[in-house]
């Protein structure tokens, strides 16, 4: 442990490791703030720290069992000229629950579903919360896992990263939930953003790999418009209330 703090590449290594999971960790993010934005405070809080201290125990137990971990980018299953792994096949799966989740909750807000419910729809299924939080942060964990396998020697190297990932997708979660309860519209963008999301594991597992770079660059983009857009609005509510 000495020789690795001694050591200017296992700096180097935890320094690129750590920002490429808070990158890919923006989709988990979303995803985290739009399932606990209509719970109350207390219940929202607890849902995170649930949900991201049991999927952070689980990231460090993928990176424990190596040798399985690389084992699942092995070919499991043939389908005509396609190849799936047990990878695949996850990242085939977690899409899929994405794309269905999110197209749930998009009919919901069209046809304004919860609108009498309140908190207490989401509020009353507190354990399903947490199993989606851990569920869905692994199916996105597992390609940065994999591919910090192939960065990095040292696994308290990757350990250390994902642990500082973690931290910072907790403590961004809460502003970025509380901003999307503040805003309903951003909602709607969110879940845009996730059935996007949704659709890239789907290819992805598929073989047809989707750059993130083009992903983030658009939903950056969108959000950056949205933020105008609540500015904008908030501006003229300002104008509108003043005497006059």
């Amino acid at each position: 442990m000495i020789q690795l703090l001694a050591d200017p590449h296992a700096w180097a290594a935890l320094v690129t490791l750590t920002a490429m999971e808070i990158v890919l960790g923006i989709d988990n993010i979303v995803f985290i703030s739009l399932l606990v934005a209509r719970c109350d405070k207390k219940q929202a809080k607890r849902a995170r720290q649930i949900g991201l201290s049991l999927a952070l125990v689980f990231r460090i137990a993928m990176l424990a069992t190596l040798t399985w971990l690389m084992g699942l980018t092995a070919a499991v299953i043939k389908i005509y000229e396609l190849d799936l792994s047990w990878r695949d096949l996850i990242l085939i799966g977690g899409g899929a629950f994405l794309i269905a989740k999110a197209t749930h909750e998009i009919h919901g807000e069209v046809e304004a579903a919860d609108s009498e419910g309140g908190p207490s729809a989401v509020t009353s299924s507190f354990a399903l919360i947490v199993m989606q939080l851990v569920v869905v942060d692994l199916v996105f964990s597992l390609d940065s896992i994999i591919t910090a396998i192939g960065m990095a020697e040292q696994i308290e190297v990757m350990i250390a990263a994902v642990v500082i990932a973690m931290i910072v997708m907790y403590i961004a979660s809460a502003p970025v939930a509380g901003f999307i309860a503040r805003h309903p519209t951003t909602k709607m963008l969110a879940l845009a953003f996730l059935l996007l999301i949704g659709v890239a594991l789907v290819a992805d597992g598929l073989g047809f790999h989707m750059p993130r770079g083009y992903i983030y660059s658009a939903m950056a983009f969108a959000a950056s418009v949205e933020i105008f857009n609540v500015w904008a609005g908030r501006n003229r509510r300002k104008k509108h209330a003043k005497p006059g």
